[in-house]
C-alpha cells in the first residue's frame, strides 16, 4: 500500500475516533455562579465538542446590575462574562467560532466594534443586528458558539 494511502487511512481513523468520543446527547449546564443557578435557561449547552452559550449582557455578576458607561462598558463586561463562562468549561475566546450580537441601538455599532475587535482577534463568524429593546434595558447582548 502506498504511503499516501496509509496516511489517508490514518487521518480517517483519527477523525472517526474523535467523532466517536464526542457526546451524542447534549449536556445542559446551569450557571457556575451561585446567584445565577436558578435562571430559567441553561447558561451553556454542550454537544459534540461545542459549547452554545446563552446571551450575555454587560452585567456585573457580583452585583447583578448593568455596568455604567453605555455600550462600550457593557460590551467589555459582556465579553468578560463570556470569557469567564468559557474558562469554566475549558475553552476560551480564541475557540469561539460564531458570535451573535444584538444591539439596542444600531448607531452603537462602531463603538461596539472598537471593543469587540480587541477580544476576538481571530474574527469568528458574526451576525449583528439591532432590536427594539433588550432585557434589563441593556445596550448589548452577545451569544457565542465555541469549541471545547
Amino acid at each position: 500500500m502506498k504511503t499516501s494511502h496509509k496516511f489517508l487511512i490514518l487521518i480517517g481513523l483519527i477523525i472517526l475516533e474523535s467523532c466517536a468520543n464526542k457526546s451524542k446527547n447534549p449536556i445542559f449546564h446551569t450557571s457556575h455562579i451561585n446567584n445565577r443557578a436558578d435562571l430559567p435557561f441553561s447558561e451553556v449547552v454542550e454537544t459534540n465538542g461545542l459549547l452554545f452559550l446563552s446571551g450575555q449582557l454587560g452585567l456585573d455578576h457580583t452585583t447583578g446590575k448593568l455596568v455604567d458607561g453605555g455600550v462600550i462598558a457593557e460590551t467589555e463586561q459582556a465579553i468578560k462574562n463570556i470569557e469567564s463562562v468559557l474558562a469554566h468549561h475549558n475553552s476560551s475566546l480564541d475557540k469561539v467560532v460564531k458570535c451573535t450580537v444584538i444591539l439596542d441601538d444600531i448607531n452603537d455599532f462602531q463603538d461596539f466594534n472598537k471593543v469587540y475587535k480587541k477580544y476576538f482577534i481571530l474574527k469568528p463568524a458574526r451576525t449583528t443586528f439591532a432590536a427594539e429593546s433588550l432585557a434589563r434595558n441593556a445596550a448589548i447582548e452577545i451569544e457565542v458558539i465555541a469549541v471545547k
